[in-house]
Formats: C-alpha cells, structure tokens, sequence
C-alpha cells in the first residue's frame, strides 16, 4: 500500500495545480494538535486524507481530504466534513445527505488551484477541529 509520502512524491501535478492545492491543505493538517493522519489510497478512485482529533469518541474523523483519481491526468480535490462541525458562511460547499461515513455533510471540490478557495477550507478545516473535541 502507498504511503502518503510516497503519493505526493509521485504525483505529477498539472496545470490545474491540484497537487499543490492538496499539499498546502495537508501542510495545514499537520500544524493541528493533538491529531492523527490516516490515509487510504484506492488507486483510480481516490486517495483519501483522514484527520482525526486524539479526543474524538464517535467518530473516526473529523473531516475527509479526497484526491478524486477517475482520471490521474485530472485528478480534483474534494474536501467534506460533517454537516454541524462546521458554518459555511460563504455557501461554497454542497450539502450532500448522508454523505459523510452515512452522516449529512458538507463537501467542497477544488478542480484547479485557488488560494481564496483553499484558505476558506482551512478556515473550515480549523472549525472542524476545534469542534471535533468531544
């Protein structure tokens, strides 16, 4: 199984940038205490980044970074997280009935590199975790 490393090192990005989209988020991740990295690769449908709060009780994530890899010359980021651990003031995200581990979310996909989108995910990411403490 690929490692999250080994992904990233081997991921050509393209002109969209999604790769350098995904490595900032993840960068972000990284700073979170008290958080752990999961990853999940399923090659030619995604990879998957799974954060998770050491305090959280009832679930196994607080949000879900997904590299959709229907086509690796195109790969697009989806970002979702549970529907009440984050606002989105904005209404950039979709929300998708049970469609979080079988739970209302909300999911935002990125198909080209964005700093305006990708620093409102952070916000969001950051909201998540601070409500994922249980």
């Amino acid at each position: 199984m690929e490692t999250l490393e080994e992904f990233i090192n081997t991921w050509k990005d393209t002109p969209t940038k999604t790769k350098l989209a995904f490595t900032q988020i993840y960068e972000h991740l990284k700073t979170f205490e008290d958080t752990t990295l999961e990853f999940k690769a399923r090659p030619k449908v995604s990879f998957s980044l799974r954060p998770r709060h050491n305090n959280q009780k009832n679930r196994s994530l607080f949000a879900m970074v997904d590299v959709i890899d229907d086509d690796p010359e195109e790969r697009w980021l989806s970002v979702c997280f549970y529907k009440e651990m984050i606002t989105d003031p904005d209404n950039a995200g979709e929300l998708i009935p049970e469609g979080l581990m079988g739970e209302d979310g909300y999911c935002f996909d990125l198909y080209e590199y964005d700093q305006d989108e990708i620093n409102y995910i952070k916000r969001r990411l950051s909201q998540a975790w601070k409500n994922a403490k249980e």
